[in-house]
């Protein structure tokens, strides 16, 4: 009908190919889009809306009220990182750019942050007489939601549904995912489509883990991502204690984002699952094991580095690619008594994924660090479905979509989740190349 609409504004990450599309021009002016939707907070679907205003954006940008709140804290940070990158390109020079530029700045993430329109999920919001539009609960993070777009005309109904990240059955603090009806477009993510998480209990696993880096009497150190990743951690330790599978040992979370972001989940009572709502009433502080204590300024940061005996440090960020964590793995990977616990997905070219593929040393500020700690890897705190997951979830479909679309994996991953899906349901799937269009028929 006429209307512009554009479903998640994130930045590339990950391999530096892929980072350098970031400074490319938007496929389509960014002043003819009306409207945008996101379907969660996470950078990767938000961090390139600050570019998109600079570029001439100015419409209504609507999500859900948790995701508002975790935007204001991620979008200031990226600004933030910009300008300190472009600070320090110009410093040492090593920038094509004469001077180097930040791809937008602290103000355009705060201008951006004006034009946000929350709704509630299942709310329903009109654009023109004919589309209207529901977030529905994804639980893949506090505020994540599914977009489902619906446009009714002449008594018919078509529907495009829009995946964004989901979560898995069962976890911690977050919701199972909606399940969708009536779907006649599908896009799907993929990230872990080629991939089972296991049956080890990702508890039981960290529970082990943390007994026996103590045992050692060395320090743990998990790079964690700010948003989600971190107050679940939290909210385990906190259970493992209550439950005696470990001692109460202390626990220092080094990431100012991360202790902001927990106070948004904690105002977030509603977005939680009903196991966490329920603890919430027992007097439980969810968030806060036995011996938590917050390192808000860089000195307390620094002064981590004199802990000898055994502790566990929470820092950002996930993927070892910048922030307080590259600190301490400097200073604690080279010692064999020391443990790096990995509980996310590590990208394509990131510290991370070359530690976890084994490399002997890695570069860390101009310097070669030695691997010489225990490298632990847990899957099973993915907030993404693994490829069995995804297929349960498309089971409870009521009918197949005329089309599914395959996005947001590396591509063996989006190949093989096509494929299995094709052979176990016997969709129609297709993996999009990079700005192919489609025409739908809604």
């Amino acid at each position: 009908d006429d209307k512009n609409i554009l479903v998640d504004c994130g930045l590339f990450q990950g391999l530096k190919q892929n980072r350098l599309r970031n400074w490319e021009p938007f496929p389509f002016p960014a002043d003819k889009i009306e409207e945008l939707f996101l379907t969660h907070a996470h950078i990767d679907h938000t961090g390139y809306l600050p570019r998109l205003y600079q570029e001439g954006f100015r419409g209504a940008v609507h999500c859900t009220y948790a995701t508002r709140d975790l935007c204001e804290i991620l979008l200031k940070d990226s600004a933030h990182l910009q300008e300190e990158d472009a600070r320090w390109a110009n410093k040492k020079g090593f920038s094509k750019h004469k001077p180097a530029l930040p791809l937008y700045t602290s103000a355009d993430a705060e201008a951006a942050l004006t034009l946000f329109s929350p709704l509630y999920y299942g709310e329903h919001y009109s654009i023109g007489g004919n589309i209207r539009v529901k977030l529905k609960d994804a639980g893949h993070l506090l505020g994540s939601s599914f977009v489902d777009v619906k446009r009714t005309a002449n008594g018919n109904s078509r529907k495009i549904f829009f995946c964004g990240d989901f979560g898995r059955p069962e976890r911690p603090l977050t919701s199972d995912p909606v399940q969708a009806f009536n779907v006649d477009y599908l896009v799907l993510e993929s990230t872990y489509g080629n991939r089972l998480h296991g049956h080890d209990s990702a508890e039981e696993e960290l529970a082990r883990v943390i007994r026996e880096s103590a045992d050692r009497g060395g320090v743990l150190i998990i790079p964690a991502f700010s948003v989600g990743r971190t107050q679940t951690l939290l909210y385990l330790i906190r259970e493992l204690e209550a439950q005696g599978k470990i001692r109460g040992i202390p626990v220092y979370l080094d990431s100012p984002m991360s202790i902001r972001t927990t106070k948004v989940f904690e105002s977030h009572i509603a977005d939680l699952d009903l196991t966490a709502r329920v603890k919430i009433l027992e007097g439980v502080k969810l968030f806060h094991p036995g011996k938590l204590d917050f390192c808000n300024t860089p000195q307390e940061s620094k002064a981590l580095n004199q802990i000898t005996g055994k502790a566990i440090i929470i820092s950002a960020n996930g993927m070892v690619t910048g922030g307080r964590i590259l600190h301490h793995i400097i200073h604690r990977l080279p010692h064999p008594q020391n443990t790096i616990l990995f509980i996310g997905y590590q990208a394509e070219g990131t510290r991370g994924r070359q530690v976890l593929d084994g490399a002997e040393t890695v570069k860390i500020h101009g310097q070669k660090v030695p691997v010489k700690a225990r490298i632990e890897n847990i899957s099973g705190f993915s907030g993404h479905p693994d490829s069995n997951e995804i297929l349960a979830w498309l089971m409870g479909f009521n009918r197949a979509p005329e089309l599914t679309f395959i996005v947001h994996g590396e591509p063996e991953s989006s190949s093989a989740l096509a494929q299995r899906i094709r052979d176990k349901l016997g969709w129609k799937v297709v993996v999009p190349e990079f700005g192919q269009d489609f025409d739908l028929d809604l």
